[in-house]
């Protein structure tokens, strides 16, 4: 609040109205001002889960030492919300972005996005959404080189086949994959048709179970492992890596490795994580906000980021009490990613 007081007090205060949003004023002398420039960075994050907190962070920091780098401030702290996967709440956070007269949106997840594209329809704010697996399937941009409206950002598009060809890396013989996943997440949905094909492809047969909820997750885990699944896959899903820390000790006292589709669940526990480093989304996620914001970079024709998807997060202390050999796991995996990394369980990074 008292950052809209003072941000009030200095437009009032200006000598020449501001040429445009966030430009710094000049005196009849034509001596620059002293006013600093800011700008309103509204982001509206889906849930507090590990891969979305870590790019909410990212981005912040970006902003951070950008705006010390370029003497300007982004101002994002008032305008900070998490909608906690509620539709109710999510709406409502729009609707006061909108109010606030933001000068960009930060979209985090796709059910943001697109409650954010519907909420700009009309004005055109700005959107930059970030870890939004498909946002032409999702209907947020035209195509990824050329957006063509008033939304782009960056991607966490995931390669479900590299994955599930890490299973069979791992397990030769492998015969049932789990497939756990919220069905109400659209990051979900293709990975969980891509996986269904690799599985028919190769002649391995599949058990899905879902959950919208933390216990659901829970049973949904339980009841695989009754199943005998001998690995379990799951892709970019909010729902589930909400869940991993509740779940992920199930899986290994039942032997089951448990390969998912970000770090942040090797982080909490889960044996294996593939795809995009978050902290390295966020940062860009960042820089894109600094380019529409500072150079003006017109959304309409700004590229959709996306990120090489190639590094496996291993989950050290997971892979020892599955039972497995850090050094075989490493020389099964190394020839199929661009990048191995070691991790160990935390519930906070």
């Amino acid at each position: 609040m008292k950052k809209r007081i003072m941000a009030a007090l200095l437009a009032a205060a200006m000598t020449m109205s501001l040429a445009a949003c966030g430009q710094s004023s000049s005196s009849a002398s034509g001596e620059a001002a002293a006013d600093e420039v800011v700008y309103k960075v509204g982001i509206a994050n889906y849930v507090d889960d590990a891969s979305l907190n870590q790019i909410v962070e990212n981005i912040e920091a970006e902003l951070d030492e950008k705006g010390a780098e370029l003497g300007v401030t982004f101002d994002y702290e008032p305008y900070y919300s998490n909608a906690q996967a509620d539709s109710t709440v999510l709406n409502q956070i729009a609707t006061d972005l909108v109010a606030d007269e933001v000068d960009v949106i930060v979209a985090i997840a796709t059910p943001v996005a697109l409650t954010m594209q519907a909420a700009t329809e009309d004005n055109q704010i700005p959107v930059i959404f970030s870890a939004v697996s498909d946002p032409v399937g999702a209907g947020l941009v035209e195509s990824l080189d050329a957006p063509g409206g008033n939304l782009t950002g960056t991607s966490d598009a995931f390669d479900t086949e590299a994955v599930m060809n890490l299973i069979k890396a791992q397990n030769p013989e492998v015969s049932k994959i789990g497939l756990l996943y919220d069905t109400a997440q659209d990051s979900s949905e293709s990975s969980i048709v891509a996986a269904k094909t690799w599985c028919e492809e190769n002649g391995v047969e599949y058990v899905e179970k879902t959950g919208s909820t933390t216990d659901d997750i829970s049973l949904a885990a339980d009841s695989l492992v009754s199943d005998g699944v001998e690995a379990v896959f799951t892709p970019s899903d909010n729902t589930v890596m909400t869940a991993e820390l509740a779940i992920y000790e199930t899986f290994i006292n039942a032997g089951i490795p448990h390969y998912c589709g970000a770090d942040s669940f090797a982080l909490n526990g889960a044996f294996c994580g593939y795809g995009v480093d978050y902290a390295n989304l966020g940062r860009m996620t960042g820089d894109m906000v600094v380019d529409l914001l500072v150079n003006g970079a017109d959304t309409a024709t700004t590229p959709v980021q996306t990120f090489d998807s190639g590094i496996v997060s291993v989950n050290t202390e997971t892979c020892d009490a599955l039972g497995y050999s850090l050094d075989d796991i490493k020389a099964a995996f190394e020839p199929l990613c661009s990048g191995f990394v070691e991790l160990t369980t935390q519930e906070n990074f």
